[in-house]
């Protein structure tokens, strides 16, 4: 038995370079839902093409209710919809996730890449684990680590794959676009991305071995915002403290509590942001 969980985002899929792209309700959002569609499905046939016996899919962008479930290879299933224990990557607390693949991510807060941003869109400027920068792949192939699963797959731009070789060296990384600016991207056709992440997958299943999960180690969270008024606002969170006039910075046990704890601040962060001003 080998099981797969794909965590699927959307700003690193085929053809989405724009906001809009990936906004639920917009047009261009639901022109680009059968592209992220195209995309997992190519995943879930790559990895039973490989060897896998169980690909459960986690949907992991905003409403988190995007994928196409008739239009979802019938293999897999489908884990859709919000407020999940472990967001992004729920599922692999179950313990018998044998590797995690990351389809559609993008690069964190700060740094280069198509739509780059860390949980929220804008307000973050950046996420720092224990002094390193970290973008929503470091961050959730940490909490992944401590369940013993491995990432063996990542899709998105070509800032994403480069960024992926930090926490995931050994995963194939499939480039679908490559980044011109945070809103352009020079695109491959979907029949294109299809091949090269089926292909990706496939290889990828060798790398599905559950290891013994990471020993639990405390981490420090930093995270800095775009304004003052913002780092008042997470430091409401019990523990997290503010270390300057936009950055805070909590330490947790686990990542698994570092990840619930980010998400706690991001929620009342994103309630704190006015309409013009931020």
């Amino acid at each position: 038995m080998t099981r797969i969980l794909v965590s699927a985002d959307m700003e690193g899929a085929t053809g989405v370079t724009w906001p809009a792209d990936c906004l639920p309700g917009t047009p261009e959002w639901q022109r680009c839902r059968p592209m992220l569609t195209s995309d997992v499905n190519a995943a879930i046939a790559g990895f039973f093409d490989g060897g896998a016996t169980e690909v459960l899919v986690n949907e992991a962008h905003m409403t988190m209710r995007n994928l196409l479930l008739e239009q979802l290879d019938d293999r897999a299933q489908l884990l859709t919809g919000r407020h999940k224990d472990l967001s992004m990557v729920e599922g692999v607390q179950r313990g018998d996730v044998d590797g995690i693949a990351f389809v559609g991510y993008h690069t964190g807060a700060g740094d280069e890449g198509v739509l780059a941003h860390t949980y929220l869109g804008n307000s973050l400027t950046g996420v720092f684990v224990d002094g390193v920068r970290a973008g929503e792949g470091l961050l959730n192939s940490l909490v992944a680590a401590e369940y013993g699963t491995p990432v063996v797959l990542v899709t998105g731009d070509d800032r994403t794959c480069a960024d992926a070789r930090g926490y995931a060296p050994d995963a194939p990384a499939v480039a679908v676009k490559d980044y011109v600016s945070r809103y352009a991207a020079v695109c491959r056709t979907p029949a294109r991305t299809a091949a090269d992440i089926h292909a990706g997958a496939a290889k990828a299943v060798a790398l599905a071995v559950r290891r013994p999960p990471a020993a639990p180690r405390e981490r420090t969270v930093e995270i800095e915002f775009d304004a003052e008024h913002l780092a008042g606002a997470a430091a409401i969170v019990p523990g997290v403290t503010q270390t300057g006039p936009r950055r805070v910075a909590y330490t947790a046990p686990t990542m698994y509590e570092g990840i619930r704890c980010f998400k706690a601040v991001t929620t009342l962060v994103s309630a704190a942001v006015e309409e013009w001003y931020g």
